[in-house]
């Protein structure tokens, strides 16, 4: 078996071929749900206990009304800001007809309230649970379900945290914030085509034809010229890496998934893989329209836009928007770690499918064009669109039963549930993670850690020299990454792929910090 094939039922593809893809009736009736609310701040306190429910929603996508999902009928969900430090209690409830789990991304809180399947039994329609989060680090994270995700997180179940860092000159001064999630939604005949068993669309993921910028088609931010604003961007998207631009601007980059860099760089565009946060820095100098841009290999495709209104900002932050800050906390925070970043790897995990399940037939690998499968094979970019034709028929019809996703240890060959490693805490751990460009269908995968912070050492033997705190790294098909986890939470934690259906399909294994 090479990277230039992939297997899949000669007799099931055959069929396919005849099968259109169906729409699948959303939740509820719209016409007994209420709207869609504009999403709302709130300002939580040290102490502070604040409602979120879960439940179904009437919004327009794609020309006509569809059934949606909302926190507290909201897409995005509420924005929640806090101070670092801070501990909050969020009493959710579903209100779904769905299973339900409230994990809060990338916040490194007490294990019992992860909310992921490694530490609390999935929440049947009605039920209620209350998560106690701190907040020990400044950044920008985000909630979404973490069971029946391929649905119900396209559908609009996403929201954000900000977390003020303590010390006020800890990223550089903006005028403004504010949070972008992107995502997509796959639309046919006027329908959203999604199941809610979520067991479709195994082999690459749901890529959506519809893309949103906080749930909406036809986002537009509206600011003043000479304005600094923040951009803290969010990849909510099940399966799409997004490589984010704005042209005819300088985007600054100053933060990632976990606080701000080392020391902010200029950048023409940010690749976001799923879960993965961007803290971009943007400054507006000329009345105008500013296209907000997904720029792949490809094709480039609009996201919204921002109108620029003439006017004078107040107060003027030009003079440090053009200075690249080095962030002398991050770098003090880092600082203990150094010694263990050239260190041999004490962990090795290898990312590959089994396809054993389906009756062999060559088929070619994914990929968009020639170059961009080059590219994502040699490390050096990573694959951006589903692809068309038979490939797209083999992911319309692979499924949690015949197609195994697997992340395993090398040392030992467990995959998946049966990896358990065990880390003492305060030590920390060298994890070298390869994505093999020779399994039956390479493609990229996002690597999340849950509970626990980390820094990307190197990319294919390149030493990064700009590091930043993460909780998702993006792997590309034949790259390998090495990481320092720093295992400071104690408790039993997950790590997976952040492409839904891959987690749905069983990529994921668990370790234990004692």
């Amino acid at each position: 078996m090479t990277n230039k094939q992939t297997y899949i039922a000669g007799a099931v593809l055959l069929a396919g071929v005849a099968i259109a893809i169906g729409i699948v009736t959303l939740g509820p009736k719209t016409q007994s749900l209420p709207n869609t609310k504009n999403n709302e701040v709130v300002t939580l306190k040290n102490g502070d206990t604040y409602k979120i429910t879960a439940g179904y929603v009437v919004k327009k996508i794609g020309g006509r009304a569809q059934t949606m999902l909302a926190y507290n009928g909201m897409i995005p969900g509420p924005t929640i800001r806090v101070a670092q430090g801070a501990e909050v209690t969020i009493e959710f409830k579903n209100e779904t007809d769905l299973p339900a789990l409230l994990h809060s991304h990338g916040i490194r809180m007490d294990n019992a309230f992860d909310g992921s399947q490694s530490v609390q039994e999935e929440m049947a329609p009605g039920e209620s649970f209350s998560y106690r989060l701190k907040f020990p680090d400044a950044g920008v994270y985000w909630y979404h379900p973490h069971t029946s995700e391929v649905y119900g997180q396209p559908l609009g179940l996403y929201g954000a945290f900000v977390v003020e860092p303590s010390d006020t000159a800890y990223y550089p001064p903006v005028n403004r914030e504010e949070v972008l999630f992107l995502s997509d939604l796959p639309v046919a005949n006027g329908a959203i085509t999604l199941t809610k068993d979520g067991k479709d669309q195994v082999l690459m993921g749901h890529y959506g034809n519809v893309m949103l910028v906080n749930g909406q088609e036809d986002y537009t931010l509206k600011v003043t010229a000479g304005e600094v604003v923040r951009l803290d961007v969010v990849n909510a998207a099940n399966a799409r890496p997004f490589n984010f631009a704005i042209p005819n601007t300088k985007l600054k980059l100053v933060g990632g998934d976990s606080g701000a860099y080392e020391k902010a760089s200029w950048q023409d565009s940010v690749v976001l893989a799923p879960s993965e946060r961007a803290l971009v820095d943007v400054m507006f100098t000329q009345p105008g329209t500013y296209a907000l841009l997904n720029k792949t290999p490809d094709k480039t495709t609009s996201l919204g836009e921002i109108l620029v209104s003439a006017g004078t900002a107040s107060p003027s932050y030009a003079a440090e928007f053009d200075v690249l800050q080095e962030n002398a906390a991050t770098q003090a925070s880092i600082d203990p770690f150094r010694q263990y970043l050239d260190k041999a790897p004490d962990k090795k995990l290898v990312l590959s499918l089994d396809l054993s399940g389906m009756m062999a037939m060559p088929m070619p690998s994914m990929g968009g064009t020639g170059s961009t499968q080059a590219a994502a094979g040699s490390g050096a970019g990573i694959e951006w669109d589903v692809a068309q034709g038979m490939m797209q028929m083999m992911n319309t019809m692979s499924t949690t039963d015949d197609t195994k996703w697997k992340i395993t240890d090398a040392a030992t060959g467990k995959s998946n549930t049966d990896i358990n490693w065990a880390f003492e805490r305060g030590t920390p751990v060298k994890i070298e993670i390869y994505n093999d460009p020779n399994s039956a269908h390479p493609m990229q995968h996002p690597i999340h850690f849950h509970g626990q912070r980390f820094l990307v050492t190197s990319i294919n033997g390149v030493k990064q020299t700009n590091l930043v705190w993460k909780d998702t790294v993006l792997v590309p098909t034949g790259a390998t990454v090495e990481i320092v986890l720093d295992p400071s939470n104690p408790g039993t934690w997950m790590v997976h792929c952040h492409i839904a259906e891959h987690l749905q399909a069983g990529m994921m294994g668990t370790y234990e910090v004692k």
